[in-house]
């Protein structure tokens, strides 16, 4: 296969993105991590005060509030409370941003989110670019493919969020770190330094990157060296340049943080830290955080820590959430491996299961045979595959040992590099020539059913489940939040809403965005808690996914909170499902 015939196919696979990315959005309303990033990151611009969501890095933030600078006449409610006086008042700010100070919400929305999709193409670019130089232009192309129709990343990719940043941001950062691995020169540690630095700047579950960097450099040195002497002196060599890296990345963190905090009181900042963590489980470390916050070289650190320390004690303490029947607020071992399977195109799962079992038929001989010779031989060959391995292996096995169990999205680091294997393994299985046209044929089949699955879930790619789970239609049944409903469909509420005529509808809304900013004065809020007697009948009343399920599951053990208030809907048929996310009852 040529260059240029592989280049114009990748072409047109990453315009199909950038298209059915834009084109899927005009509909979707504000979802709710949306309502915190985007105010966030303009204040973040035009004020230099990073007093709103410390909890996450300001980059993303920042590139989604670039177009908002363009658009003339957005007022900045600096005279509100939320922004004065409260501490990390970002849900209230936002809300009052977007929707309370005269602004054009909708267009503010939605010029945000372009750089977001500019984002998910320059992920796409760089696994087509790493598989390329790895395996060649069919894997490379394989490649692109399945990253291309995968709904996860178009879902998420299209939004105010950091999670296919951070995908982005952790596969980019690999890339460099294995190139100067490969090849120690002076540009390709500073690139992995900067690529460092700008993965830390996106979310700090990058923090993950130093376990595996770490390791790398000691199974580089392994491969290269024969004795213990020689491993030494190779990790020795890594280890020093790998200081150098960290400081270049710190070094940008901290340029980046200082313009950030440049405006933000010190002693706001020393209180605000000190309030935040007030409840964290170190408090030497968090004693040490206010200490630093208003000394001038410190303070560009200080802030950056205070996100890391927060993202931590909320990893820890969880998110009450909805799971296959149940309630809790501490998770479930099985939830990601279980989320992952139904929220992957099944098309998907078959290929990474043949991968598996291609893998299994090349060790030929039992594994216990030399295995560290064997291994050694393997690696040097294999180092760029093994780095990928390993950080599937670090990220799943944090997501796995977290509480924090609210949607695949979290997965989403681990896409890249999975994809990318997979297509690797498969275009060697397909090359063998045993069974050659029988498996273009099974291949051939499998892309189209991936992508036929993907396009007829347009453009709903939030709540795309496989047939495994019963499609979209039945998703709820095992998850909801943000595997499914994350606010994104108030808007088409309002168009059914129209459409049928309706003036008076009650609402149960999971989300970020104002009720009556969308629906104007035909919406009256309902709180599911509630008594249901009280609720006025011959009303409509649609009720969130989210909210619905939590309100009819069971609580898992240790959870306490109030379970079972949307039992008494069960003798009511939906009326209607807006987007698979809002469900629309007639009470009579």
């Amino acid at each position: 296969m040529s260059n240029r015939f592989t280049n114009i196919i990748a072409v047109c696979l990453l315009t199909f993105v950038f298209i059915i990315a834009v084109f899927s959005i005009k509909d979707d309303s504000l979802t709710m991590d949306e309502l915190a990033h985007l105010p966030a990151g303009y204040s973040y611009l035009t004020q230099k005060d990073m007093r709103l969501n410390p909890e996450h890095p300001p980059l993303i933030k920042d590139l989604s509030a670039v177009p908002l600078l363009f658009i003339k006449g957005i007022h900045f409610p600096s005279e509100a409370k939320s922004w004065k006086n409260d501490i990390n008042g970002q849900w209230d700010f936002g809300n009052k941003f977007l929707f309370h100070s005269g602004n054009p919400a909708y267009k503010m929305i939605f010029w945000a989110r372009i750089p977001m999709i500019l984002i998910l193409l320059l992920l796409g670019f760089y696994v087509f670019k790493w598989a390329r130089e790895l395996f060649g232009n069919k894997a490379a192309l394989l490649s692109l493919f399945l990253f291309s129709f995968s709904p996860t990343l178009i879902a998420h990719g299209r939004l105010v969020t950091t999670d296919v940043g951070a995908a982005a941001g952790m596969f980019i950062a690999a890339y460099y770190f294995v190139k100067f691995l490969k090849n120690s020169s002076r540009k390709n540690l500073i690139s992995a330094g900067i690529a460092l630095g700008l993965a830390e700047l996106i979310k700090f579950s990058a923090i993950l990157l130093f376990p595996l960097f770490c390791l790398l450099i000691i199974f580089q040195a392994y491969a290269k060296s024969s004795n213990f002497k020689a491993f030494l002196k190779t990790f020795k060599k890594y280890s020093l340049s790998f200081i150098l890296i960290i400081l270049i990345g710190y070094a940008l963190i901290w340029v980046v943080y200082l313009y950030h905090i440049w405006n933000y009181p010190p002693d706001r900042q020393v209180r605000d830290a000190q309030f935040i963590l007030s409840s964290f489980g170190s408090r030497p470390l968090a004693n040490m955080v206010a200490w630093m916050a208003d000394k001038p070289l410190l303070r560009p650190i200080a802030q950056y820590l205070l996100g890391v320390f927060m993202v931590l004690q909320r990893a820890t303490g969880g998110n009450t959430t909805y799971f296959l029947g149940q309630v809790s607020a501490s998770g479930w071992k099985i939830y990601f491996p279980l989320v992952y399977a139904i929220k992957q195109p099944l098309a998907f799962i078959v290929l990474l299961i043949i991968a598996f079992i291609y893998i299994a038929w090349l060790i030929k001989k039992p594994f216990w045979q030399n295995p560290l010779q064997r291994f050694k031989l393997w690696l040097n060959s294999h180092f760029a595959e093994f780095s990928m391995l390993l950080a599937v292996a670090i990220y799943w096995a944090a997501s796995l040992k977290g509480n924090l169990n609210i949607g695949v999205r979290h997965l989403l680091p681990v896409f890249p590099f999975t994809i990318l294997l997979v297509a690797a393994v498969i275009i060697k299985w397909l090359e063998k020539p045993f069974l050659r046209q029988f498996k273009k044929i099974l291949l051939t089949c499998l892309l189209a059913w991936q992508a036929i699955s993907v396009v007829s879930v347009y453009p709903h790619f939030i709540a795309y489940f496989n047939e495994l789970a019963g499609g979209p239609n039945q998703g709820y049944i095992y998850v909801v939040d943000s595997n499914l409903d994350w606010c994104q469909d108030l808007k088409r509420l309002n168009k059914w809403i129209d459409k049928k005529g309706i003036k008076k509808i009650y609402v149960d809304y999971f989300g970020g965005s104002d009720v009556n900013y969308y629906l104007g004065n035909k919406a009256y809020i309902w709180q599911g808690t509630k008594d249901p007697k009280e609720f006025p009948k011959g009303n409509y009343l649609a009720v969130s996914a989210t909210f619905l399920q939590g309100g009819r599951g069971e609580p898992a053990p240790g959870f306490n909170q109030p379970t079972g208030y949307y039992n008494w809907l069960y003798k009511y048929k939906p009326i209607a499902k807006i987007g698979y996310s809002i469900f629309v009852y007639y009470i009579n």
